[in-house]
């Protein structure tokens, strides 16, 4: 019988630390496939090159494990893993990250590696996406193999409903208090944009901001779970209608 098979791409690029854990923590469940930037990107959520041609470069074959990288986003990567490098083989599940940072709350909608994840689910494909809340380039991932290892096989095994992924975040900690299944918090980000003189006379800025949880007391938010020491698992739709606000503008009688 065939292992399942597994495609997993990040926007931290192929020589990121997280992904390649992530690769070392599920290859003895399946075979896994790499796709992923060949740098950077960070901040490219669901964005694709409609501009730009796009190239995939073999890096790695063995044991099981294909690593590609693409010049483009993580969307790109997902694209171009499944249409020119899954023509045989569709994945029974697409993984994001392991992210260095924070995915969860508003971050979601910025996210590359939600967008590697949304993509996969946008093609009907079990998704998820793995983020730790640690910047580090050399983050510790160990503690995070036992509940990857478990939600992977328990995806694997059972699937996920049509147009649902999960997005899960785990805090900065040695050992979690738990896992907790979650809505996303509401927040906002402020002093965004930090602005710098240059010595040759003109002004160039930096994305930076400072976040805050606009709902700090509501314990059933993934930004609850993850500042009490608990992993956050959102299920996150594709559909964005609200469903509320069909009747209210319906009342407007347009």
């Amino acid at each position: 019988m065939k292992r399942p098979f597994i495609l997993i791409s990040n926007d931290d690029g192929y020589l990121a630390k997280g992904i390649n854990s992530l690769v070392e923590m599920l290859s003895p469940l399946a075979d896994i496939l790499v796709c992923a930037p060949d740098s950077g990107r960070s901040g490219n959520a669901c964005a694709f090159s409609a501009r730009s041609p796009l190239y995939l470069d073999l890096k790695e074959k063995c044991d099981g494990v294909e690593i590609w990288t693409c010049n483009g986003t993580p969307v790109d990567c997902v694209k171009m893993a499944l249409s020119e490098l899954c023509a045989d083989r569709r994945p029974d599940m697409v993984i994001g990250g392991i992210n260095h940072g924070d995915n969860a709350s508003v971050n979601t909608h910025y996210s590359g590696t939600m967008g590697v994840t949304m993509e996969g689910c946008m093609k009907y494909i079990p998704s998820v996406a793995f983020s730790l809340c640690d910047y580090d380039a050399d983050a510790d991932f160990e503690p995070l193999r036992d509940v990857i290892v478990r939600i992977t096989s328990k995806v694997l095994s059972d699937g996920l409903p049509k147009g649902i992924c999960l997005n899960v975040n785990f805090p900065k900690a040695e050992t979690f208090r738990g896992v907790r299944v979650c809505r996303m918090a509401l927040g906002t980000w402020d002093n965004e944009v930090t602005k710098c003189r240059h010595p040759r006379g003109y002004d160039y800025y930096w994305m930076i901001g400072r976040y805050t949880n606009d709902e700090p007391e509501a314990e059933d938010t993934d930004a609850w779970a993850l500042s009490h020491g608990y992993v956050a698992v959102t299920p996150t739709r594709l559909d964005v209608t609200s469903y509320e606000g069909i009747d209210l503008v319906n009342s407007w009688a347009l």
